[in-house]
């Protein structure tokens, strides 16, 4: 059965426009999943050095460019179809503030570590555009940006993809057993197992996952994430999760 729910325009950081799925006061989370924003960032904000701890972050681009710096001493710059993941762990302070002249968009996902690694080292890794794999198909394209062949690392058990459809182009997405997710629509207008969803409209999904069929009623972009549970309690302040 698919849950339908729709991301919430706020401003987030200093002068950043977000659509965010979650954290909602009526919808806190998604086990392993504790936050997702459809960010746009103008130029001159941003989001300047802040802390974090007892989760991990995966940063992707759809254009423009961020510039990422840590008090672990990393500091380099995505650009579009670029990710950057960062792992808490047991504590980070970060910045990420664009690097373009032109407003930079992408999307924010943070996973949560279980108890077990909630002390873990943090770390950082970058990877461009052209590491993640991706397969095409009749009417349409599949990036892997977590999950096989992919150079991104994740504690997490899951599969993090970027679905590009043509006008009528379809897909079908299949579950493994124990995993759940969500599918978010980027731009376009598809049909979802025969219901309509558009821009910031998404597709909740829990076990049993029966399979989802995707049709693009126009040029679409759509970002599919789905992870296995860690079946523990999620306790998020701020940028904190414990």
């Amino acid at each position: 059965m698919i849950d339908k729910r729709h991301a919430v325009e706020m401003h987030e950081g200093e002068g950043v426009l977000v659509k965010r799925l979650m954290p909602l006061p009526n919808f806190r989370n998604f086990d392993p999943f504790v936050l997702w924003d459809d960010f746009t960032i103008n130029p001159g904000n941003g989001f300047p050095e802040h802390p974090h701890r007892g989760f991990e972050a995966i940063t992707y681009l759809f254009s423009g460019s961020l510039r990422h710096e840590d008090n672990l001493g990393n500091a380099s710059t995505v650009f579009a179809g670029g990710a950057q993941r960062f792992t808490a762990g047991r504590g980070i302070a970060h910045s990420e503030m664009p690097n373009d002249e032109n407003p930079t968009r992408g999307i924010q996902l943070w996973i949560n570590l279980p108890q077990r690694l909630k002390q873990m080292q943090p770390g950082y890794q970058q990877v461009d555009h052209e590491q993640f794999p991706v397969t095409e198909f009749n009417g349409g394209e599949l990036k892997t940006i977590v999950g096989p062949k992919s150079p991104l690392q994740i504690q997490t058990r899951m599969h993090y993809l970027e679905l590009r459809l043509h006008p009528q182009g379809q897909y079908a997405l299949e579950v493994p057993t124990g995993l759940r997710g969500f599918i978010y629509v980027v731009e376009g207008e598809v049909e979802l197992n025969g219901e309509h969803f558009e821009g910031a409209d998404t597709a909740f999904f829990d076990q049993p996952v029966e399979p989802v069929t995707v049709k693009a009623l126009h040029n679409s972009r759509l970002m599919i994430c789905y992870g296995a549970p860690h079946g523990e309690p999620i306790i998020q302040y701020g940028p904190f999760v414990d």
